[in-house]
């Protein structure tokens, strides 16, 4: 189904009453189809602002090397004389640990917001508030994550994704990744994010995606892949050339077999909550490839009531699946030594583990424990190489969310800063990047693919 706004402003009669009644236009996002391109910021107008800090180099280098065109920081004055637009707008702020420092975020971004493009990006480096021994540098530090949400959110209305990375002082070598993720056009429906960068994990032989196919040769398992978002993360990972074990319940084994005869995946037809489940997709992966280089965690149910009106069923069942299978698919593999070194576990949470929703107090406890899980699993699985993060959709479009009532569909869609909704393929995308070699800086995080919604932080 498509966006009722975006085709009423597509009527030259009906716009004029939708903008005379104040309702939002939403801006078509840009996205980019097939696997990673060598140079995804071929042509693009890069400006840089440094606050003295340490990070700015590598990413400049990053971009540099992604195709970007270079350039300095526009004065007040230039930026008056000249209205060409801005594409990549990178800042350096791992420097700013005093008051007077700060200032620096006004002074850069004051003449330039005007000049953003439409669909561009922001990509704010900073430093770790937690790494920060001075009190009042740690607190200006996570300063600086509200000013970037609030840039967020008065730039979303021109599709600009704007987003922080905070990088730890040794971990300036693994940059060229999230750059290349964040500035680019597959990160069109993650904005507002603040992500951490640090070097617990050990970089692998290759940090980029660089040329040819980024996940050639490796085995990826995806649950719940017969349809909607755990499909389209099926087919990401099989555009960057790995082979694919779609599993998912019996009950779905028509469209899981039609799923993986149009795309070749390998079927798994199983209930993951089952006794036994997890030994048996373990001896599967065994069996067939020798082991596993990247799980998704996809697979989840809903049963929602109003905590007064829940069964016990309702709440069991759901906390089986969420989170219990999840657990209990980790925990076979590891004993089975069946985790390649550098593998790569994306749990799918959701903002509902955020934010909490009324009726939904099963699968909001589920999500927020995936969330708990990927923080505590982090540090243990990271000599192995092994990096773990989890991913919160919001309001994306699948055929669910086409069968809500019109007046709820319309809320959700425009209760972000985008004042839109997402579709699968975003989902996807961040789920891709995180199974690179790229994103070896990134683990124990929750990544949010909501257009900046209005819940939660």
């Amino acid at each position: 189904m498509g966006d009722f706004l975006v085709s009423l402003h597509k009527n030259v009669i009906l716009s004029r009453l939708a903008r005379a009644a104040g309702l939002p236009d939403p801006v078509p996002l840009a996205r980019t189809a097939g696997a990673f391109e060598d140079a995804p910021c071929a042509g693009l107008r890069v400006f840089y602002a440094d606050a003295g800090g340490y990070a700015l180099g590598a990413m400049r280098a990053a971009l540099e090397a992604q195709g970007a065109e270079p350039h300095h920081l526009p004065t007040a004055q230039d930026a008056v004389a000249d209205t060409s637009p801005i594409d990549i707008f990178v800042v350096d702020a791992t420097g700013c640990r005093t008051i007077d420092a700060m200032r620096l975020l006004y002074t850069a971004f004051h003449p330039v917001m005007r000049r953003l493009a439409v669909n561009g990006r922001v990509l704010i480096a900073g430093a770790d508030p937690a790494a920060g021994a001075d009190p009042v540098a740690a607190a200006l530090a996570r300063g600086v994550e509200g000013f970037m949400r609030s840039v967020a959110k008065e730039l979303g209305g021109r599709g600009v994704a704007v987003n922080l990375l905070y990088v730890a002082g040794d971990a300036v070598d693994r940059l060229d990744g999230p750059v290349r993720f964040f500035c680019g056009r597959r990160a069109t429906y993650v904005t507002g994010q603040a992500v951490r960068v640090t070097a617990q994990v050990a970089l692998p032989e290759i940090a980029a995606p660089g040329r040819g196919p980024a996940l050639a040769g490796k085995v990826a398992l995806v649950t719940g892949a017969a349809r909607g978002i755990g499909l389209a993360i099926a087919q990401r990972l099989k555009e960057e050339g790995a082979r694919v074990v779609a599993l998912d319940v019996p009950a779905a084994r028509a469209a899981l077999q039609a799923a993986c005869d149009r795309f070749h995946f390998t079927p798994l037809a199983q209930d993951i909550a089952d006794d036994g489940a997890a030994l048996q997709a373990a001896a599967f992966l065994r069996a067939g490839f020798g082991g596993v280089d990247i799980v998704v965690h996809n697979a989840g149910v809903t049963r929602d009531r109003r905590l007064a009106n829940m069964k016990e069923p309702y709440w069991d069942r759901v906390m089986e699946i969420n989170f219990g299978a999840v657990t209990a698919l980790d925990a076979a593999l590891l004993a089975g030594d069946l985790l390649h070194r550098d593998a790569r576990i994306v749990c799918l949470s959701s903002l509902s583990g955020i934010a909490g929703n009324i009726g939904q107090t099963n699968y909001a406890m589920s999500k927020a424990a995936l969330i708990g899980y990927v923080a505590a699993r982090a540090p243990l699985l990271a000599a192995r190489g092994i990096c773990i993060n989890a991913v919160a959709p919001g309001f994306i479009e699948t055929p669910m969310t086409d069968a809500m009532p019109f007046l709820l569909r319309e809320l959700g869609r425009r209760a972000n800063s985008l004042k839109q909704g997402g579709q699968p393929r975003d989902v996807a995308e961040l789920v891709a990047f995180l199974a690179t070699p790229g994103a070896s800086g990134i683990t124990g995080e929750t990544i949010r693919v909501c257009g900046q919604s209005l819940l939660g932080a």
